[in-house]
């Protein structure tokens, strides 16, 4: 099959989260196992040049977007051998010196008009358009408009960002006609992009099967819960996969020691790396705990925020966070850390070097979330051997199972309720249980198990027929 990735970042180019991930490692996992598939994205000013080859595919595509012209144009760089990435050019993305930020609404109009113009003047064409969040959820839309003959796919990797405008944003943007576009026993559609890939799109996935349940409530429906109880029989959750080659312990230049599932024991100079980068004085029997993520409700930091004194004075674990969010986050993080500074290092910044040192580093990864779609990092984690100590939720659900009382079984400590009493208690048993002589064999069991996007690849490849055979009929 013939596929298009439609997305706003994809590593290595440029990545701001866990979409970028995606982006960069699912379509290399289709291409192996058969399919010719391409991305396009838009051609961001801050992409490095020098790393990244472009040539002109198409010039001087005149845009029509919020009662102006917009010149586009489009180029094309690869990813190694396997994956030609398309990127369109504007002045808009040119100028731009981040990936999100003011005037998003405008721009990612401007790139899925671009897109739908720019798909009839391809060479190549595709069968499958693959759509990937709120910045390209109008292409579904416009697709199934226009009666174009490619069958969509839009994956939903966060609800929580819709790109939610105003009634004047719909008029400026010659929305609402489109608005308007529903058969009699479709809901109403709300004022953001989200909605649209919903419910035009031939199949809706998301990034686990258990979020795709979820979000089918009102809890964690972000308001779109009725459009997706609406679309139920075309939503399917497929879990994130994992690059492996891009994430290897065995391999990683980023970390001080390399290691394997054969030799877990070269860990622990990792660990003391990160001890020191973190000044804290305890040797490594001291329980320590690894965080990465960003610094915000979502991530569980309102309910650790409120841990830390409970959570430093009834154990001796030591904790090393490393993330940017919200202000208020930054503050209380690092409060706590001059309460308790021989026992918890914070690192307000996105860096992926540390990042590295942490997961290869830590003995337990931290990730409280309130909901998480997927998550990528309990699967890092896993992989560099750290054990994952999470809320029952989302992916997380999915992939981490809660471990035995003897440890023989499982892969990390699960907490249910989302309260800092039940997350405590999973933390309380991770740091009792890192003096057993079991640890180890879990180390060895998590290392081993397979979260790489074979198996997912798999699983798109079934969406892309059933759409094909919904399309075809």
């Amino acid at each position: 099959m013939k596929i298009l990735f439609v997305a706003a970042e994809a590593t290595p180019l440029v990545k701001v989260g866990g979409l970028a991930d995606v982006i960069g490692s699912l379509p290399k996992a289709l291409v192996e196992i058969g399919h010719d598939v391409r991305v396009i994205m838009p051609g961001y000013g801050i992409i490095d040049p020098a790393n990244f080859t472009t040539s002109t595919v198409i010039g001087n595509l005149n845009i029509a977007v919020m009662g102006r012209t917009e010149q586009v144009s489009l180029k094309v760089t690869e990813l190694g051998t396997k994956v030609r990435v398309y990127l369109v050019d504007s002045d808009d993305f040119r100028n731009s010196i981040e990936v999100y930020g003011k005037g998003d609404l405008e721009r990612f109009l401007l790139f899925c008009r671009a897109v739908l113009d720019i798909l009839s003047k391809l060479d190549w064409q595709p069968e499958i358009v693959h759509c990937h969040d709120w910045h390209t959820a109008l292409i579904p839309l416009w697709l199934k408009k226009n009666n174009c003959h490619y069958a969509s796919i839009f994956t939903i990797h966060n609800l929580a960002y819709q790109g939610f405008f105003d009634a004047r944003f719909l008029i400026d943007a010659d929305l609402e006609k489109d608005w308007q576009l529903r058969p009699t026993d479709m809901p109403d559609p709300p004022l953001n992009f989200m909605g649209q890939g919903i419910l035009w799109a031939d199949m809706v996935t998301t990034v686990s099967e258990t979020y795709a349940k979820e979000i089918l409530t009102p809890e964690y429906g972000a308001g779109l819960d009725h459009l997706l109880r609406y679309r139920q029989d075309k939503l399917f959750g497929i879990v994130n996969g994992l690059d492996y080659d891009e994430y290897n312990p065995a391999i990683d230049d980023f970390i001080p020691a390399k290691y394997d599932v054969c030799a877990v024991d070269k860990r622990i100079d990792n660990k003391r790396a990160l001890q020191k980068r973190a000044r804290f004085a305890g040797g490594v029997e001291v329980p320590l705990i690894g965080m990465v993520s960003r610094l915000d409700e979502q991530k569980g930091l309102d309910i650790l925020t409120a841990s830390f004194d409970i959570l430093l004075q009834k154990t001796e674990a030591q904790m090393f966070i490393l993330g940017r969010g919200r202000e208020e986050y930054h503050n209380l993080l690092r409060q706590a850390a001059s309460r308790y500074p021989e026992q918890l290092a914070v690192f307000i910044d996105f860096d992926d070097t540390l990042a590295r040192l942490i997961y290869a580093g830590c003995d337990m990864f931290l990730m409280p979330s309130r909901f998480e779609p997927c998550g990528l990092g309990q699967l890092i984690a896993m992989r560099y051997g750290a054990v994952p100590v999470v809320h029952h939720t989302g992916g997380l659900a999915d992939t981490v199972q809660d471990l035995t009382q003897d440890m023989s079984k499982g892969s990390g400590f699960v907490f249910q309720g989302y309260d800092s009493e039940a997350m405590l208690a999973a933390i309380q048993r991770a740091v009792n249980s890192y003096t057993k002589k079991a640890w180890q064999n879990v180390m060895r069991r998590i290392m081993a198990l397979d979260f790489s996007w074979h198996a997912s690849a798999k699983r798109y490849e079934s969406i892309y027929r059933k759409a094909l055979e919904l399309k075809n009929s």
